[in-house]
């Protein structure tokens, strides 16, 4: 009996003394980064069965659990790597929202000190100081287009570091992984019971790994994790790892983009495996945020470049300079050619060019609109077939683009050149089926945007002036009237001066019409008909409708009021060509430069700088606010997962210390017995 008693003793002893010893642990480890609280699981020994019933043999600990569920923990992650990845995301994107909203140094203060310095022109032509000030105002808007570009080329930069960086990360904890792994395993198979503190470590690791990529895991029936990314890709097999790495993407070497090491060498990862964590939240960043902004800011500098050179081309400087004349400079602004970038992985030899198409013209025959451009705010992919044969995709919606080829080119069949959103596309040579190409139109714009030196130099070359002008003859009686008239892209000068003479019509017209114009021409009237001819009588009613408007040469006239036979007009050159004196306080031109503030210039004609410039504030900004709304509502759903995770792993002191005593009251209880199997034992042997 006294043998019994003090087996039953020990064993409580030894129940109670690692009861005590899981709940130190437990308390030691209360701040422990993915601990898992730890408790003993205790069983009754086999009872010995005597004629009187079964007689118990005390107890024994079956093993020390943690308390730990894989589906609490896989919440905890998910909500993790997402919060890592909207934080990255917002951290990132409040830095462009903050450059782009700043009153002082965002565009639009630059924008309208531009057009002002250009109203300043138009209204004094002759003035030196205002051609000055109106050079300055636009050398400050391009290194504002520079200063602006220059800090998004610092945040690529900065997401290129950073990529390295979680990459080299990633690499050692899943190294630590795939170790723990190791260890877990032996441990495991060594002794038949669970490696706690090895699980939890490893638990924490995957945990610290999803922070910086989201990260899937499975169990081997050794014990060990398998990690993977992405839709599968290997990261860890039991104690083998896959590394990752940070390399040159093959289609734009300005980008650092993920790979997987193998055997053959680096293999380049698509973007879109690439999710959740600091990583994901950086490559989205750059995808959906970066490059757009980048883009859209060149597109504005593209088009704003493109436009007024145009309607600058148009004009005649102070010196009495128009296109064509030795000295004439056309464009005040100077931009580069759109990027053609080859892949890395191009076997052929493939050559491509690519330039920004002019804008699109007023229309004759009134020449009353404005240019514009039909550039968007994406990068395009250029992807070679079989015998030559290629397809352009635009990169923002993964669309095949509408190609317009110049004969005798033909559509998606190299070589030749084809046009398609503004850009024009010369394929020299073509590539080898699979080889590709990235065309980048409008990305190093504002980076790269200039004023001519020939104009910073002498201002005088600013076309201000229009080229043509119509002088009437002080003789006239009747009560007609011709404008000054303006000019269209292609006009031609070579045929003035021209005398238009009011005189009566020949039959079967009737009333009066205007003579002397030697080549074609078109007539617009009153209610909108028009007609057109070469050289004769343009007539100056078609039925009850007069002539409002005449064009020739690439020049139109507004016409109004009836003329006396005989009155005479004269269009000519806005430059006497006896003396040479230009018509130095002629400002239209500049008006027209002025227009172009408010008119319809970007996107086919649908959208102005301005409007332009603060849709790309807006919606960066909207981007951001989003980012930020959802990085505070995931951030409450990972709250939420870690307290309910908490609830059954984390270690509660004042439980701690409640189970502290009862494991000793259960070991001072189990040493009792032990000691009134003692006195037993003596009374048994004094009996003796």
């Amino acid at each position: 009996m006294s043998s019994g008693i003090f087996s039953i003793g020990v064993s409580g002893i030894a129940a109670a003394q690692m009861a005590l010893l899981a709940t130190e642990h437990n308390v030691v480890n209360a701040s422990t980064p993915g601990y898992s609280r730890q408790t003993t699981v205790q069983a009754t020994n086999v009872s010995v069965n005597t004629g009187a019933g079964a007689i118990g043999q005390g107890v024994h600990v079956q093993t020390v659990k943690r308390m730990y569920d894989s589906y609490l923990t896989q919440q905890v992650n998910s909500a993790q790597t997402q919060v890592s990845e909207l934080d990255t995301y917002y951290s990132q994107i409040k830095q462009i929202d903050d450059m782009l909203a700043d009153p002082n140094a965002g565009l639009s203060p630059a924008l309208q000190s531009f057009f002002s310095g250009v109203q300043s022109v138009a209204s004094n032509p002759s003035l030196i100081s205002a051609r000055q000030s109106m050079i300055s105002s636009a050398q400050t808007l391009a290194e504002r287009f520079h200063s602006l570009d220059t800090r998004l080329v610092d945040l690529s930069q900065q997401v290129n570091d950073r990529i390295v960086g979680a990459v080299a990360e990633v690499n050692v904890y899943a190294a630590q992984i795939a170790d723990v792994n190791q260890r877990i395993i032996i441990s495991e198979s060594a002794y038949g019971q669970p490696a706690n503190d090895l699980l939890d470590h490893r638990d924490q690791l995957v945990a610290e790994l999803n922070k910086l990529v989201k990260v899937t895991t499975s169990t081997n029936s050794n014990g060990s994790y398998n990690v993977f990314i992405g839709t599968g890709q290997q990261l860890v097999v039991g104690t083998q790892v896959t590394e990752m790495a940070a390399m040159t993407s093959s289609a734009d070497s300005s980008k650092i983009v993920v790979g997987l090491k193998t055997a053959g060498g680096a293999q380049e990862l698509p973007e879109f495996l690439i999710n959740g964590g600091e990583l994901g939240g950086l490559i989205t960043f750059r995808s959906e945020s970066l490059e757009p902004v980048a883009n859209e800011l060149g597109r504005v500098a593209a088009s704003l470049a493109l436009t007024f050179n145009a309607q600058n081309s148009l004009g005649q400087d102070l010196l009495g300079k128009i296109s064509g004349d030795t000295g004439f400079v056309g464009n005040l602004f100077t931009i580069p050619d759109p990027t053609v970038l080859p892949s890395s992985k191009n076997i052929g030899s493939g050559v491509l060019s690519a330039t920004l198409e002019a804008p699109t013209a007023p229309t004759p025959p009134n020449y009353s609109g404005n240019f514009s451009t039909n550039l968007t705010n994406s990068n395009y992919q250029v992807k070679f077939g079989a015998a030559g044969t290629y397809t352009i995709t635009r990169m923002t919606d993964n669309q095949p683009v509408v190609l317009t080829a110049t004969p005798p080119a033909t559509p998606g069949v190299g070589p030749g050149t084809v046009s398609f959103d503004g850009v024009s596309l010369n394929i020299s040579a073509v590539g080898t089926s699979g080889d590709s190409f990235v065309i980048k139109p409008t990305a190093e714009v504002g980076r790269n945007i200039e004023i001519d030196s020939r104009v910073v130099a002498d201002p005088r070359l600013v076309a201000a002036a229009a080229p043509v002008t119509v002088t009437q003859v002080t003789t006239n009686t009747g009560a007609m009237t011709v404008s000054q008239g303006v000019v269209g892209v292609g006009y031609d000068v070579s045929g003035l001066p021209v005398t238009l003479t009011a005189a009566t019509a020949t039959a079967p017209a009737t009333g009066k019409a205007l003579v002397g114009v030697a080549g074609a021409w078109t007539a617009v009237y009153s209610n909108g008909t028009t007609a057109s001819g070469t050289g004769g009588e343009i007539n100056l009613a078609n039925g009850t409708a007069t002539l409002s408007k005449l064009s020739f040469s690439g020049m139109s006239f507004d016409i109004n009021g009836s003329p006396a036979v005989g009155d005479q007009f004269s269009v000519q050159t806005n430059k006497n060509p006896v003396t040479g004196v230009v018509g130095v306080q002629d400002g239209r031109n500049a008006v027209l430069f002025a227009k172009l503030q408010t008119q319809n210039t970007v996107a086919g004609g649908t959208a102005t700088f301005q409007s332009t410039y603060a849709r790309l504030v807006a919606d960066n900004g909207i981007r951001t606010r989003e980012a930020k709304i959802q990085l505070d509502a995931q951030g409450a759903v990972l709250d939420q997962a870690q307290s309910t995770r908490d609830g059954l792993s984390g270690v509660n002191l004042d439980e701690e210390a409640a189970n502290m005593l009862k494991f000793q009251q259960a070991y001072m209880a189990s040493s009792k017995i032990l000691e009134i199997g003692n006195k037993l034992f003596d009374t048994i042997l004094a009996l003796g």
